[in-house]
């Protein structure tokens, strides 16, 4: 098998995941790839999401912070979260119940030299988180 093939069978393998959501926006935040990852985390299937902004996933009281954040990385084309760093928040189910994340972003460039868009990869932590938070709540009663 060559190195390309490798590649392209490595591509697909990790696009269709079911373990962490991968899902790419546009410079706007609309939805334009979701893989079986995010299917599973959010309870979304991919033809109901794709299309849709990400207000989908993004608890309504965070949205405005997170449109500001969107709108900053695609103007500077930079985010701390597409070095390594973890950015944790919540997120919303289609059932309407939150979802702990951890994720990193990957940004897309176009043509120009700007953005056309980012690739996030998001990890479902909320049983750590729980089990995190119940550990604070039993230290403090003590």
């Amino acid at each position: 098998m060559s190195s390309n093939n490798i590649t392209e069978a490595l591509g697909r393998a990790v696009l269709s995941s079911e373990s962490d959501a991968i899902i790419a926006a546009d410079r706007d935040g609309l939805i334009t790839f979701w893989n079986p990852g995010a299917e599973r985390i959010f309870g979304h299937p991919a033809d109901a999401a794709v299309g849709k902004s990400l207000d989908l996933i993004i608890p309504e009281r965070l949205r405005d912070a997170h449109w500001r954040g969107y709108a900053e990385v695609m103007r500077t084309g930079r985010s701390r979260y597409g070095a390594g760093d973890l950015l944790s928040v919540p997120g919303v189910r289609s059932d309407g119940e939150r979802v702990s994340l951890e994720f990193t972003i990957v940004p897309l460039p176009d043509l120009e030299g700007g953005l056309s868009g980012v690739v996030a990869v998001l990890r479902d932590v909320t049983a750590r988180f729980d089990e995190l938070k119940a550990l604070r709540r039993r230290l403090a009663e003590r």
